[in-house]
């Protein structure tokens, strides 16, 4: 088993950032993933809103992100971790591969996954024109009618990357306003890209590949089939907390680890960054949240605050 002061669970902006933070510190420290280092971050088709790029592909970013990480501390990936227990002074962590790891404290990065329309169709024909991932795979249906659903900055970064790429888009939103930021939102209007409104997909239609959704207006009730070769789903994720769970980690009222200012979670030497804590949910703040995580941890074995009879900011128990 091998034995480090924090082992830290998820190789996004946070993860990768509290690694760096964490052996600058002193401490000793892996990163473990279940996928590639990077995150939803080599999901996003131009990011322009992290400080020093104007724009860069989210994929190049992870690049960048992984390879500074990786001057630091250990990352091993495709090895998800699959269980976490405390024992004594040390938290033991297993991975699918039955690697065990422990750690004096544990960072919890695990993010979030994409979040599903739950309509019939979608799963059926994942991977067959259904699509969360405009990068991934907007390549293969360059010239072809394209639907994104969602109406927040991922939808609408999305639907202005298909239309870049050749694609004819099309947005579906459940309201009559888009929750975008303004930048974007006037970009997608500048290349006319064409919002269905005030509506949602109720099935996704295809006989072994997309041909189509259908899509009921939420004001009239009327319902129609809208033709389209692939439906790109950009509505949100849902944090990925099962491992917080299984150490009593205290959650929000909706779903999200709950931590105080300083990353700290309800558990002793245990800390939460990163979309997996919810928050506005960017890569900027993510990173920020990782750095504050590490010095946290490191903090709190060199001095525990606990020890000084004081409780952390928000009220978790010292």
């Amino acid at each position: 088993m091998e034995s480090y002061d924090t082992v830290i669970i998820g190789a996004g902006p946070a993860g990768l950032t509290a690694g760096i933070y964490a052996v600058r510190a002193g401490l000793t420290a892996i990163v473990l993933d279940g996928k590639t280092a990077g995150g939803l971050v080599g999901e996003s088709p131009a990011i322009e809103n992290y400080p020093g790029f104007t724009s860069i592909d989210g994929m190049k970013l992870a690049e960048k992100f992984k390879t500074h990480a990786l001057q630091y501390v250990k990352i091993k990936e495709i090895d998800p971790v699959v269980d976490i227990r405390k024992d004594g002074d040390h938290f033991v962590l297993r991975t699918q591969m039955s690697r065990e790891y422990a750690g004096k404290t544990v960072i919890i990065a695990t993010g979030s996954e994409h979040r599903h329309l739950g309509v019939p169709g979608e799963q059926e024909l994942y991977g067959r024109g259904v699509s969360y991932c405009s990068t991934c795979d907007g390549f293969f249906f360059k010239g072809k009618k394209v639907l994104v659903v969602g109406g927040g900055n991922t939808a609408v970064g999305d639907a202005i990357y298909l239309k870049g790429i050749g694609c004819d888009v099309t947005l579906i939103h459940r309201r009559d306003k888009l929750r975008a930021e303004k930048a974007l939102q006037d970009k997608m209007f500048s290349m006319d890209i064409p919002v269905i409104w005030d509506s949602v997909v109720t099935e996704i239609v295809g006989d072994g590949k997309v041909t189509g959704a259908k899509v009921k207006n939420k004001k009239t009730g009327e319902e129609k089939l809208v033709e389209a070769s692939a439906i790109f789903i950009s509505i949100g994720e849902n944090p990925n907390t099962e491992l917080a769970k299984k150490l009593g980690v205290k959650l929000t009222d909706d779903g999200y680890i709950a931590v105080d200012r300083w990353m700290r979670t309800s558990v002793r030497y245990v800390y939460a960054a990163g979309d997996v804590i919810g928050g506005v949910k960017q890569i900027v703040t993510a990173a920020a949240e990782g750095a504050i995580a590490a010095l946290s941890a490191y903090e709190d074995l060199t001095n525990p605050y606990w020890k000084n009879e004081e409780k952390s900011v928000e009220g978790f128990e010292a």
